[in-house]
């Protein structure tokens, strides 16, 4: 089997086998661009050590024979001679992952070649400088001595020289730093390898090894990578940036990877190697800077920009190393973006004709345009930052300051919004990024790994805040005579880089212009329609803000809850004489009728489905615990009272039951108590076993039904108003929790005699669809009898998804759920994305069946999985008409949905 490649026999096209950047490497090598060469362990080899916890065998053979190739084609011998070839070893998965696996630089270097080095190069300082970083790196990487330990006794000299940054520490200081590095190997019992050859191998291996290390586990859990595909290994000729003042590294993006304007972008330093910019250990310039300090180098990067871009029809981010006058690329791919860049980049190179319309809408995840809806600092609120960094990742926060990735992940489980305060982040505090609200650094820059993975997170992001002063061990920060301790709260503004001491209050985003325009294209390219579920005026208006065509679910029980309804609701419930429950229900009428006038005239010429009571009557009572207690107090006081002859003293009383009896004396108080008993009473009557199982939805409606027929009186009534008007109300009607056909038959006599008289009484003519929630397995299986009445099926596939697995949410989420997702006996929460056998079978059976009796039957789905996008792909196969989410997940919908017909359009193309 053949594991190497070297760099002029692969291309961009060997991604799976090569990692994107070996593939990248490979194709930037046939573009003829200034890539320093080497070769490539593919993806193979390393899955089979995973499998096997050995090297493939002759994997090392075939190592050897790229490793001359590499000298002849160098010139040089591999940690030997008098110009010796040194060595860099990276990992490359076929998915970006950027800093979450292994690196090691300078291998090839030892006791004897750091002296050659010093001679080729005249530069004695350099060789030691690259020497100590293989030491550091090497033990750090693959022989596992704690990091801390290097960076110890790099400081410990740093302070005696009285240096700032380890570039200015002299040679004799350098050489100190050796020696104290190889003191830290005895120290654990390990002894660097003098041979080149032994180091290589064990490099080798430690990036392999890097595959399953924690963060990069992490990293792949939150970015949806696959955990065997393995990363390849890419070893290539070192080039240096830290060779003296006519050598430099840096990063750079073909277009601003967080705003996406079209510029020249990245950073740079001079005389240093690449992990220094990455590691934020110094803050870099701004790449421009480069025109002034190396013209020659800056009009051959500029022309990269340009060349990369073209050809890769792409935002470019690439690595380049600068060694005394001569400019390498070590690496490029797809640059990680912000989500608004993200959206520009795509509106961008549509109009500059670089890519096509469906290239565009496939360029930005679903999920990243919730990140685009970011709150924002409220521009009337007064704010004083006390200071500034860099303008990393957009997007404003505010949260209780944590100093580590640990206590991140400790106090966000506690429910805390939390905000990441480091001198600098690590790879290793990718869970806390996760935790965290929002990042700020004192060090590093747009490119160090704070800003590069808060972008692709959407978390906002302020980097090289450098007036700050950080105390890991006291806990807390300085800006001048500022003290900021842990707990404390800051705000961040990440889009402006602005750091405000308490919480700010904030706006919400809009969608408009660069987003507008992306989403109009999407709306060209899907079939499916995106309806929002809303129950309330303003979440209507916000609805119809973010592109809704309707309204797929209007929860009356919502309305029910308001505070200013739940009394009547329950005097409702408590009621046991019809004349006085009718006059109940004819206050709820005009509650109700006011509710859907409004929805229905901010929808106006748009459907609306309302469903019609679902829940079970007890949910609107107190529970027995509560009405327990409160009886016990208003008990204790009346007795207090009349023990001591005194008035009832209501400050010991709950505060809702203080207000009812305030002013009314120890009759108050036998009245509340008689009522609270007649509660008590009707709680016992209605509880239920399983109520989800039990006295709800139609099964309510038949046994009430005076409460179904006001509901469907008011949502005519209503309609009736908006029409005399000139408006066009678009409400239907849907039952829920069906399972037999005569319960719609039942329910629909109802409904036809109510808008009938409604019709008759209001002069006015009413087209109102009648159609019920498919969210039970049976109603799938009988859906051909149920369309026999039915105008439109919505599939409530939150209930579904519980009665196919049988499991109650609430519990599953909070016992079992996460336990099953880690041990991987489930492919992730069924509630957040719909089970594509199971329960996605059953809608498909559902709508088949349906529309066998009704062709021209209107189905959608209304649960949470009208929102998340890989739900939304499986809606589009099924064939729905169209989805229903909460009014923020529309413009993530209206993409999926986009992207699904065009992965739908794709797929038939290849069957062809």
């Amino acid at each position: 089997m053949k594991y190497v490649y070297r760099f002029d026999e692969g291309d961009a096209t060997m991604k799976d086998l090569l990692g994107g950047k070996g593939a990248n490497l490979a194709e930037m090598t046939r573009m003829g661009l200034p890539v320093p060469q080497g070769f490539t362990i593919t993806t193979k080899a390393c899955k089979e050590y995973i499998s096997t916890g050995q090297m493939p065998a002759r994997l090392m053979d075939q190592v050897s024979r790229a490793l001359a190739d590499l000298e002849r084609a160098s010139g040089r011998t591999f940690g030997a001679g008098s110009d010796p070839l040194l060595l860099s070893v990276r990992s490359g998965a076929r998915f970006s992952m950027p800093g979450m696996m292994d690196t090691v630089l300078n291998l090839g270097l030892n006791d004897a070649t750091v002296g050659a080095l010093a001679s080729a190069s005249g530069d004695e300082r350099f060789a030691l400088d690259s020497y100590r970083r293989l030491l550091q790196m090497f033990g750090d990487v693959v022989l596992g001595i704690e990091h801390e330990v290097f960076e110890e006794a790099l400081g410990t000299i740093r302070r005696e020289e009285g240096a700032d940054f380890d570039n200015e520490i002299s040679v004799a200081g350098l050489a100190e730093v050796i020696a104290a590095y190889k003191r830290a190997y005895s120290a654990h019992g390990v002894e660097f390898p003098q041979d080149p050859r032994r180091q290589l191998a064990l490099s080798i291996e430690a990036v392999f090894r890097s595959w399953d290390n924690p963060r990069a586990k992490t990293y792949r859990r939150l970015n949806g990578i696959p955990d065997d595909i393995g990363t390849a290994v890419n070893v290539q000729r070192m080039v240096f940036g830290n060779m003296g003042a006519g050598s430099a590294t840096g990063v750079a993006f073909t277009r601003n990877p967080a705003t996406g304007e079209r510029e020249r972008y990245g950073e740079y330093l001079l005389n240093a190697q690449g992990e220094d910019v990455v590691a934020g250990i110094r803050t870099p310039r701004p790449i421009a800077g480069l025109a002034e300090d190396m013209p020659e180098v800056w009009e051959r990067l500029s022309a990269a920009f340009d060349e990369l871009e073209r050809h890769y029809a792409e935002m470019q981010d690439f690595e380049f190393t600068v060694e005394r006058g001569h400019l390498h690329i070590l690496q490029t791919r797809t640059g990680k973006r912000t989500a608004q860049a993200a959206v520009k980049i795509a509106v961008d190179m549509l109009e500059e004709g670089l890519i096509d319309v469906e290239t565009s809408l496939m360029r930005v995840k679903p999920e990243q345009l919730e990140m685009l809806l970011h709150r924002q600092i409220d521009p009337k609120a007064k704010h004083d930052p006390v200071t500034r960094g860099l303008s990393a990742s957009p997007g404003a926060t505010a949260g209780q300051v944590v100093f580590t990735a640990d206590d991140a992940v400790e106090w966000n489980g506690e429910g805390k919004r939390v905000i990441l305060v480091r001198i600098e982040t690590k790879p290793d505090d990718i869970h806390g990024f996760d935790a965290a609200a929002g990042i700020l650094t004192s060090t590093g820059g747009m490119t160090s790994h704070a800003a590069v993975v808060a972008r692709a997170m959407g978390k906002p992001c302020i980097a090289g805040a450098e007036a700050l002063r950080i105390d890991y061990a006291a806990r807390r920060m300085t800006v001048g005579d500022i003290v900021i301790c842990e707990g404390d709260v800051v705000t961040i503004d990440g889009t402006r880089g602005e750091v405000m001491v308490g919480e700010l209050p904030m706006v919400e985003a809009k969608i408009s212009g660069d987003l507008a325009r992306f989403l109009a294209n999407a709306d060209r390219v899907r079939r499916l329609g995106i309806r929002a579920n809303a129950d309330t005026p303003e979440s209507a208006a916000k609805a119809i803000e973010f592109g809704a065509e309707g309204i797929g679910l209007c929860r009356t029980e919502r309305m029910f809850n308001a505070v200013d309804r739940l009394p009547s609701v329950q005097q409702m419930i408590l009621s046991k004489d019809a004349d006085e429950r009718r006059s109940i229900l004819d206050t709820l009428f005009a509650f109700q009728k006011a509710d859907f006038r409004e929805i229905l005239s901010i929808m106006d010429g748009k459907p609306v489905i309302v469903r019609l009571l679902d829940p079970p009557l007890h949910e609107f009572l107190p529970t027995r615990a509560e009405l327990e207690a409160e009886l016990d107090a208003l008990r204790t006081e009346r007795s207090l009272a009349r023990v001591h002859g005194r008035a009832p003293d209501v400050s010991s009383l709950p505060r809702g039951v203080a207000e009812l009896v305030s002013s009314g004396g120890l009759e108050a108080f036998d009245g509340l108590i008689a009522e609270r008993m007649s509660m008590l009473a009707s709680i016992e009557e209605l509880a239920e076993v399983n109520p989800m199982l039990g006295h709800r939805g139609v099964r309510l409606g038949i046994t009430h039904p005076d409460i179904y027929e006001m509901q469907i009186r008011a949502i005519a009534t209503a309609a009736a108003e908006l029409v005399r008007e000139g408006k066009d109300p678009r409400p239907e009607v849907m039952v829920p929790q069906v399972t037999l056909r005569r319960e719609l038959d039942v329910v629909k006599r109802t409904f036809d005699r109510v808008i009938a008289e409604v019709v008759r009484e209001s002069g006015v003519e009413l087209h109102i669809e009648y159609g019920t929630m498919i969210e039970t397995v049976r109603a799938c299986l009988v859906a051909e009898d149920l369309a026999g009445v039915a105008d439109f099926f919505s599939f409530g596939t939150n209930d579904l998804t519980q009665a196919t697995f049988s499991f109650s949410r609430e519990d599953a989420e909070a016992k079992f759920l996460p336990f099953y997702e880690t041990m991987e006996i489930i492919d992730g929460n069924p509630f957040q994305t719909l089970d594509p056998e199971g329960v996605a079978g059953l809608v498909a059976t559902g709508v088949k069946h349906g529309r066998k009796k009704r062709k021209d039957l209107t189905v959608g789905i209304c649960g949470e999985h009208g929102g998340d996008p890989a739900s939304v792909h499986l809606f589009h196969g099924i064939g729905l008409d169209y989805v229903s989410c909460s009014p923020f997940r529309i413009p993530i919908a209206r993409l999926a949905a986009a992207q699904a017909a065009l992965e739908g359009k794709r797929s038939k193309g290849k069957k062809a």
